[in-house]
């Protein structure tokens, strides 16, 4: 006797899918409560212990790891834990002394004037990093050519010299922000961990200030604690970075070459008679002293130290030049500009903290130049002849947090929605978008387990709240139960992801419970 397939019971019992799709999901529950709740044969996983604590570093200096393990609890019928046994992290050491020897080139020497290779030849070893697997103790035979391996080297051992990656369990494994090994957690835009870029604000404009005359004009305040800071220009005038306390030229200034300098009583002034070098950038620290390109001195191309952080200053063969420090400063940084021709704009952008954003603001208003809301994306560019003053906007206010979501783990609810959603899939998050009560996320569908029609390799997936249950984080990748709702006119047709679904990070463990749901949903 054949299996009715759901295509036939569709034919021969139409009733059915004119059922209601609340008394189908009753149906569904009742079911789910039934198997899972009243001694159903399917057994699910073990349960894990706690984690133990954390042992002490693999090294005595420089970097290393520490490892920590749990055991699975299961009963007979029940299958084993999915997840590890042990977790990694890194740790970090005082700096290993000039002379000590690399872990490597240790384990390396433990096998010198050892009989190898069946014979009783003894060699003297040292590193070999041409092999293959960089986690295998590939040893070269010094005054020879070739090498051995003795096995894979111990856990902590560095991949490669300079590499971050550590060997563990002979994989080569990165630490994501949260120190473990083998993690995928990456800071934000605004330094958090895993974060979403929505504790900070995005500072994006464009100084077109023509100036009255020559010489040294404010910019922008570069506030403590920005990040990802860029500034980039294209003429012949001259960038320049001064502390907080600055705001003005230098009263005594060096004079390129064939120039005359025509200097005023507070500081401005202008070349007369010299050609302007290409452009140029100078940078003031916060006691009020350039860091580079002050005093009509041009700095050579390079890194400079600046309120903390590393600032790369870049010139170009043409007029063109680039300001790039990742932060977070440790104190108020002020973009200057030199005049000496017409501005055709500055572009400047970094990223605050959102309480950082009103004191900015303040402060901005002292330097003589109105700021604006922070923009997400392009900054439409003022035009030359338009007023330079710009009225201020009054601040977004921060919206209230969002309450927290109700727990949804557990094995029935994870049946419960893979039966009756139209679309299961793992996709990674590329985008967010918050639409009045809505939330849009922008996916990429990576594995697709269940499908009720085709999925495309970016699809938009909706959340109906501003505050979704669970929230999805950007770039992680999730495994995601959705249903597709059509619009009565057939102008919309969405991939709807249900309040308190199933949205759940992916991992092995994860995916081998939902393919074992999929083998238990009612025809």
């Amino acid at each position: 006797m054949g299996k009715l397939t759901p295509e036939k019971a569709e034919h021969l019992a139409p009733c059915h899918t004119r059922r209601p799709r609340s008394l189908w999901n009753l149906l569904l529950l009742l079911w789910t409560f039934l198997n899972c709740g009243l001694g159903g044969n399917t057994q699910g996983p073990g349960e894990w212990t706690p984690w133990g604590s954390w042992s002490r570093c693999s090294s005595s200096c420089g970097r290393g790891l520490s490892v920590r393990s749990r055991r699975c609890i299961r009963f007979p019928r029940e299958e084993l834990c999915w997840g590890n046994t042990h977790e990694y992290r890194l740790c970090q050491q005082p700096d290993c002394p000039p002379a000590a020897m690399p872990f490597r080139d240790l384990q390396c020497a433990l096998y010198n004037g050892h009989p190898v290779l069946g014979t009783q030849k003894t060699y003297q070893w040292v590193p070999f990093y041409g092999a293959p697997n960089q986690c295998d103790l590939n040893c070269l035979a010094v005054g020879h050519d070739f090498y051995h391996s003795f096995g894979r080297v111990l856990d902590g051992t560095p991949c490669s010299p300079g590499a971050q990656g550590l060997c563990v369990a002979g994989r080569c494994l990165s630490a994501g922000c949260d120190g473990l090994l083998g993690s995928d957690a990456r800071e934000d835009r605004c330094g958090r961990c895993g974060g979403a870029n929505d504790s900070c604000l995005f500072v994006q404009r464009v100084f077109r200030d023509a100036g009255a005359f020559a010489g040294y004009w404010n910019v922008t305040l570069i506030p403590e604690g920005a990040r990802h800071i860029r500034a980039a220009h294209r003429s012949r005038n001259h960038l320049g970075i001064a502390g907080s306390e600055g705001g003005g030229a230098p009263l005594a200034a060096r004079i390129p070459r064939g120039g005359r300098w025509q200097g005023r009583g507070d500081g401005q002034g202008r070349f007369q008679g010299a050609r302007a070098d290409p452009s140029l950038a100078a940078l003031m620290g916060g006691d009020g002293r350039y860091v580079l390109n002050g005093n009509w001195v041009v700095s050579p191309a390079g890194t400079y130290e600046a309120a903390g952080t590393r600032v790369v200053y870049t010139r170009a063969t043409g007029p063109e030049e680039t300001l790039r420090a990742a932060g977070p400063t440790s104190e108020d940084l002020l973009l200057q500009v030199l005049l000496q021709e017409p501005n055709p704009g500055i572009e400047f952008e970094f990223w605050l903290p959102r309480e950082r954003y009103g004191p900015f603001q303040a402060q901005a208003q002292v330097l003589g130049w109105s700021p604006r809301q922070p923009q997400p994306r392009e900054v439409e560019p003022q035009p030359l002849e338009s007023p330079t003053v710009i009225p201020p906007r009054t601040p977004i206010p921060t919206p209230e947090p969002c309450p927290p979501c109700p727990d949804t783990r557990g094995r029935a609810h994870r049946l419960l929605h893979y039966c009756g959603s139209d679309f299961v899939f793992r996709a990674r998050v590329l985008g967010r978008i918050r639409q009045a009560q809505e939330t849009r996320y922008e996916v990429r569908v990576q594995l697709i387990y269940k499908n009720r029609s085709p999925l495309r390799a970016l699809e938009y997936v909706w959340a109906p709240s501003h505050c979704p249950c669970p929230p999805l984080a950007l770039h992680r990748d999730y495994l995601l139960a959705a249903r597709r709702l059509i619009s009565p006119d057939g102008t919309q047709d969405r991939l709807l992801l249900p309040h308190a679904g199933y949205a759940r990070l992916w991992s092995p463990a994860e995916d081998s419970r939902v393919r074992l749901a999929a083998r238990h949903c009612p025809l």
